[in-house]
């Protein structure tokens, strides 16, 4: 065994909890609702036409209104707005009003009760598509930080997680110089989202100084102002400030269009909140446009507007003065020198918040700027998100011009005729063209496909993907991540071979990537599977399983992503799982990842005396073999059906052994939807009799399922308590997703 991913594809899943060594678990069976007691997750109304769309027939634009006070208006008719293309007013043909915002604080995994440090954590609630009410990109732009904005930023981060966040808000933090391994999914647990805040840094290599202004360094601070003639000066170092300005923005710019990219797949109306120290579209100086940031600025205006994407900025900044510091040294300067860099500053101010200005207007957003307050500046981002109105019409032939493909551009405007003083933000207008003729025509060769949906912050669903990522340690080897990639052969194409076979061919890559978006491992091959009829049915019915184990040689979070393209179709499917590896060496109470593994025949093994753990423990391989050979009810998939045996394993680490004594822990088990508990089992002493190794302890248990459980997903928590711990680091615990099935 090496320090490489061990990486194999099979049609089984050799998994045992029962190889774990398990001890029998004898908590009553989960307590189940009655279905008739059990309600859904109410449905969000929505209208059918809430994708934004730019066609020959149908331009649709969602808008929000306020009134003098800044209070959104939420009782208009249509007949009480008038829509303007290019001046000329449009009749509309369809209008709605949507309102998806929730009042409900989110749950804090961790922070369960804040009073009390030492609380049990709650294990985090996977959202449902119709739970989902709010996605919203907070894009840190650490290219531009200052030294000083970051430390605000953080901890105005910190606030969103800990206090603003909602039930039903799915959330992505992504860092514009972090690369596309920080590009995490879109999620609601914030365990993600404190490993994401933990790695916003200043970046020395980055367009960001210590603060807002270099503090003035006395009389050859003259040497970097404007001539008298107002001309810049011809200075190599300054032009070279310049291009490395300009390229910072241009690649925090393309770091929000490949954001938005991403978000034009999803439906309703989505919000990207970029903090930056500003946007520069024109020089300081000279005043001269800089070319490339306003080319990247339009065409990522577009992008956002034709995908329903409404841009807020915040300067991270805060309220700046421009006038002289304690930190400026004046010596030898005149008084117009020190008034020219007073002007100097306000000037740069200015000019670096007209970008950030320009694009939240464009796109219906709101800039907000000369505020301390950048967690009040996420707040009311945040509530400009509950409701908007969508409001269509029939264009004009002339408004595409097809025949010749001139792009352009046509102005948006939207009136309320209701008495009163109104304030309406929206897009601004769009290109002359189509969405499908804005779509790149461009055939992405196989390997741009499947990079696409490995790097993509949204999971591709072309080939239907599930992946189980463990943390666990070897004592020789160290910390390793195993995963277990579950694919749904029903997606992949299979062409009739000669005598009865079937193949496929398809291809697969498997980055795992460190929180500072690095690279850790990556793995990438094309495999041909050619199978006679009967495996080929099976395959079919069960799908297979890819393995990956990768050793990470520093604790942290990581990310596993792993992408597959079928090349019969070319479908992409892609997947990933966020792993927290623990440091073993602060000697404290640790749980390894843990497998759970269901059987179907727990009936049977109850008529015959062997309904426990214990019993499965003593099978024979080939009855093991046989009871876990499908992979829908393996440590994979994790899909069980009601009425069987949920099996887990897991191991305890660093385990208190004080005096030749041996631990002394016990173990508890419950069961979690939708964040409420509906199963919790006694917490039982553990006996660690024949293990070798009392800093790594195997344990594993089995729990009868309840036949009439709600379909669903589930999570199972396992709580470890040492009683030979301190009170700090006493309890710990780990958990893992699983679903009920009929």
């Amino acid at each position: 065994m090496t320090g490489k991913s061990l990486l194999a594809v099979t049609l089984l899943v050799p998994l045992s909890v029962s190889s774990l060594a398990q001890q029998p678990n004898t908590s009553p069976p989960p307590k189940t609702q009655p279905a008739s007691q059990t309600q859904p997750a109410p449905q969000r109304q929505e209208p059918d036409d809430e994708v934004v769309r730019i066609s020959t027939n149908l331009v649709q634009v969602d808008a929000v209104v306020t009134d003098r006070n800044g209070k959104q208006v939420t009782d208009l008719t249509a007949d009480e707005l008038q829509i303007l293309e290019d001046g000329k007013p449009q009749k509309i043909s369809n209008f709605s009003f949507v309102n998806s915002g929730s009042k409900t604080p989110a749950t804090v995994p961790g922070k369960s009760a804040i009073a009390d440090k030492n609380a049990l954590s709650l294990p985090p609630t996977r959202l449902r598509p119709e739970q989902v009410r709010r996605t919203i990109a907070l894009v840190v732009d650490d290219l531009g930080l200052s030294f000083n904005s970051t430390y605000y930023v953080r901890r105005a981060v910190k606030k969103f997680i800990d206090e603003q966040m909602q039930e039903g808000d799915l959330v992505a933090i992504i860092r514009t110089g972090a690369g596309i391994g920080a590009l995490q999914q879109f999620t609601s647990d914030k365990r993600m989202l404190y490993a994401a805040m933990e790695r916003i840094k200043w970046n020395p290599l980055g367009r960001g100084g210590i603060g807002a202004f270099a503090p003035l360094t006395g009389a050859q601070t003259n040497v970097t102002m404007a001539t008298d003639d107002g001309e810049p000066p011809s200075d190599a170092a300054a032009e070279l400030d310049r291009l490395r300005e300009e390229t910072f923005t241009v690649g925090t710019l393309g770091a929000l269009n490949y954001v938005v990219t991403g978000l034009r797949e999803l439906p309703g109306r989505k919000s990207v909140l970029l903090v930056s120290d500003g946007i520069q579209m024109f020089d300081s100086l000279s005043r001269a446009t800089n070319f490339r940031t306003q080319q990247a600025l339009t065409s990522l205006i577009d992008l956002a507007n034709r995908a329903s994407v409404v841009i807020y900025t915040l300067d991270a900044r805060g309220l700046q003065t421009t006038g002289l510091t304690a930190e400026d040294n004046t010596t030898g300067m005149s008084d117009e020198a020190m008034r020219n860099a007073s002007t100097q500053r306000a000037s740069m101010i200015f000019e670096s918040q007209s970008g950030l200005m320009h694009l939240a207007e464009q796109t219906g957003g709101i800039a907000f700027r000369n505020s301390n307050d950048l967690s009040g500046g996420i707040k009311r981002v945040l509530e400009d998100q509950t409701s908007y109105y969508l409001i269509g019409y029939r264009p004009d032939e002339s408004t595409f011009d097809q025949k010749t493909g001139r792009r352009t551009f046509h102005k948006l405007n939207l009136k309320v005729t209701r008495p009163g003083r109104f304030l309406v933000r929206m897009r601004k207008g769009f290109f002359g063209i189509t969405d499908d003729e804005a779509k790149p025509q461009v055939v992405a060769t196989p390997q741009q496909q499947i990079l696409r949906a490995l790097t993509s912050p949204f999971g591709a669903e072309g080939v239907h993907l599930r992946v189980t990522s463990l943390f666990g340690h070897d004592a020789k080897l160290g910390s390793f991540m195993r995963s277990l990639l579950h694919v749904d052969a029903g997606d992949l194409t299979f062409t009739d071979q000669p005598g009865g076979f079937h193949q496929a061919e398809f291809d697969v890559m498997a980055v795992t990537f460190g929180d500072n978006g690095s690279v850790v491992n990556q793995v990438s091959k094309t495999y041909s599977v050619r199978l006679p009829d009967k495996s080929y049915r099976r395959m079919l019915n069960e799908g297979f399983v890819y393995f990956v184990t990768v050793f990470v040689k520093k604790p942290g979070a990581y990310q596993l992503r792993a992408a597959l393209r079928d090349h019969g179709s070319e479908r992409v499917g892609s997947a990933s799982q966020f792993v927290e590896v623990p440091d073993l060496k602060k000697n404290r109470l640790t749980i390894s990842g843990i497998i759970v593994t269901s059987s179907e025949t727990g009936s049977e093994n109850k008529a015959n005396g062997k309904s426990d753990a214990k019993s499965l423990a003593v099978q024979s391989a080939a009855e093991q073999q046989e009871d876990r050979a499908n992979p829908s009810n393996s440590a994979a998939v994790r899909r069980f059906r009601g009425g069987g045996i949920l099996e887990y394993g897991f191991v305890i680490y660093n385990a208190k052994a004080d005096k030749g004594l041996p631990p002394r822990l016990t173990t508890q088990v419950r069961i979690f939807r939708d964040g409420q508990p509906v199963f919790s089992g006694n917490e039982n002493p553990y006996a660690p009799e024949g293990q070798g190794d009392l800093k790594r302890l195997v344990h594993g248990g089995a729990i009868q399922l309840g036949a009439k459980m709600t379909p669903g997903e589930y999570v199972l928590q396992v709580i470890v308590n040492d009683t030979q711990a301190k009170d700090k680091h006493r309890t710990a615990t780990q958990w893992i997703d699983f679903e009920i099935v009929k």
